[in-house]
């Protein structure tokens, strides 16, 4: 393998501790090497940077780790050019597995440019990020004590769903909250606890709240209803913490919020994943395989054996699946760019295709600082036209298209 750096280290890093390996030297030589193993405490990381820096080290490599890497990403990111690497591209050969194996094959692969880089976004963004992850996950536990709610009420044969299009709603939560203080729910008292938009009558509420209620089924219902109460108030103040942490970047909100299907939610989550500087990808197909909504590679023999979609950013991709799904009844570019793809492929490949096309646009927003322009529904028909493709494709080649004599007549 050519080498192309003179002075890079590998690092294998684990919980306790971290392996490096420095590989030093002329180009077209064998490089000098040396490894050494250090403690994963602060004072440790901080030992491994005056080593690294001692012998000149310019470049270092990690493999993404769990979380094991952000620590000692956090110490030493200021002093080397480092190197987050995706740990399935870097594997070694099968049976030379130990802790110095690996940082040694790390160095080599990063002497001789083989790694490409994951991106790790600056430290407010990581931030921001944290915040964002962390009220979805709320979100979901809270869903999920409201399933278990939902669960104790059909097992005590209160059959408030069959009366109640949301039994969270205003008229739900207050006979929740009347069932766990044990109070009586009669047609008299149903007249002050239920919303005018109720389509339910009192008495077919009344009869449905007819059932077979135990002490154990109200102190289930009262350890669920604050534990949801709980979340409710951590999620408020996680919103108060990601407002804050979204002042910097107003201006890149308000340019995604111009996406259809995109809101003020899904917006912070963009930034949040992807940053605000797009030089950081090649280009829009990037971030989408980088997201995971670009179809695979996978060819052999000439034949193309899968077109699966690869891993990627989870939390993005999702988010960009969902603001596709929220075009579903508008009329626009998105949702025709989504019915053209589901009547041949299907909702699912739809959607995927969908989310794509709305990372691409998020993509040249924040790269051109422009607002999204609506083209219409009709400008996937105008795209997709056989003759307008082929007119295109001998244009981009250097060919001057001109009408014949019939097509002028």
């Amino acid at each position: 393998m050519e080498a192309m750096i003179e002075r890079c280290a590998g690092l294998d890093v684990h919980q306790e501790t971290v392996v490096a390996c420095v590989l030093f030297g002329s180009l077209d030589k064998k490089p000098n090497k040396e490894i050494q193993t250090f403690p994963t405490t602060t004072s440790g990381l901080l030992a491994l940077s005056d080593w690294l820096s001692s012998h000149k080290i310019t470049d270092a490599v990690m493999e993404s780790t769990g979380v094991y890497w952000k620590p000692v990403w956090n110490v030493i990111e200021c002093d080397f050019q480092l190197i987050l690497a995706n740990a399935q591209h870097v594997k070694n050969v099968p049976g030379r597995k130990t802790d110095v194996k690996d940082a040694e094959w790390l160095a080599k692969l990063l002497r001789s440019g083989l790694i490409e880089k994951n991106f790790v976004p600056p430290k407010e963004i990581r931030d921001l990020r944290d915040l964002t992850r962390y009220r979805k996950k709320l979100i979901h536990t809270r869903t999920s004590e409201r399933n278990r709610i939902h669960k104790i009420l059909q097992d005590a044969n209160i059959k408030l769903t069959s009366v109640l299009s949301d039994i969270f709603g205003v008229t739900g939560c207050r006979i929740i909250e009347a069932l766990i203080n044990g109070e009586k729910i009669g047609v008299f008292e149903l007249q002050q606890m239920v919303d005018s938009r109720v389509k339910a009558s009192t008495t077919d509420i009344a009869e449905a709240l007819n059932g077979g209620i135990r002490k154990h089924h109200i102190d289930m219902l009262r350890f669920h209803w604050d534990h949801i109460n709980h979340i409710d108030e951590t999620i408020e103040k996680v919103v108060e913490r990601i407002d804050q942490a979204l002042i910097p970047y107003q201006e890149e909100c308000e340019l995604l919020d111009t996406i259809p299907g995109v809101d003020k939610n899904a917006s912070a989550i963009f930034i949040a994943e992807m940053g605000v500087d797009m030089s950081v990808f090649k280009s829009s197909k990037h971030l989408a395989s980088w997201a995971g909504v670009s179809p695979g590679n996978y060819e052999s023999a000439g034949k193309k054996k899968t077109g699966k979609t690869q891993y990627g950013n989870k939390s993005l991709r999702t988010t960009a699946v969902e603001c596709s799904m929220a075009t579903d009844r508008q009329y626009n570019r998105i949702s025709a760019h989504r019915k053209r793809i589901m009547k041949r492929q299907g909702k699912s490949k739809a959607r995927i295709a969908s989310a794509h096309l709305i990372l691409t646009i998020a993509y040249n927003i924040l790269k051109t600082r422009q607002p999204y322009q609506e083209l219409g529904p009709d400008y996937v028909d105008l795209e997709q036209s056989k003759e307008q493709k082929m007119i295109q494709y001998l244009k981009r080649k250097g060919y001057r298209i001109e009408p014949t004599n019939e097509q002028i007549a």
